[in-house]
């Protein structure tokens, strides 16, 4: 088998826009030559290495979890259940409390309705000319004259308060 084919060619040219030179290295064929790091480039390399164990160390310290963290979560989660379920009992007494308020609105309007017609039937079985011939003729009642009637009227009320006595 014959040894792989090796061959560097470099270019070298100048930018239309610039007056820097620059090289081009390619190889053609099989054979990669490892990367050379410039000296620079070593500590920038280094530097990359240290952020990094530092990222590390930041995001195991970010993790983990500390015992006042720890104490922190656990009375933050005791008052969120304790607040919902404090809800929850708010809730249910509402809703015990609006079917209470319906049925004594109901108990309202049936006690409104046998009271309007007990007043009807009160109303109904009292006649008027009864209680006229009853006043006149057993309690004596008489018709006032045409000089004992004084008309009164007021602007200031519907009832009139009597101190003393109307001449």
């Amino acid at each position: 088998m014959a040894a792989p084919r090796r061959t560097v060619n470099q270019r070298q040219g100048t930018r239309q826009h610039t007056d820097r030179r620059y090289t081009t290295t390619y190889i053609d064929g099989n054979v990669v030559r490892h990367i050379q790091t410039a000296p620079g480039q070593e500590r920038q390399q280094r530097a990359r290495r240290a952020q990094t164990v530092n990222t590390r160390r930041n995001r195991e310290r970010a993790t983990s979890m500390t015992m006042p963290y720890v104490a922190f979560l656990t009375v933050a989660a005791v008052a969120t259940v304790f607040l919902c379920v404090q809800y929850l009992q708010l809730q249910a007494l509402g809703t015990t409390y609006r079917s209470d308020i319906a049925a004594l609105e109901s108990t309202l309007s049936e006690a409104k309705l046998v009271n309007d017609s007990a007043y009807e039937e009160a109303i109904s079985s009292v006649s008027m000319e009864e209680i006229k011939e009853i006043a006149v003729n057993e309690l004596g009642m008489v018709y006032a004259n045409e000089g004992q009637v004084i008309v009164y009227s007021s602007q200031d009320s519907d009832y009139v308060r009597q101190y003393n006595e109307i001449p």
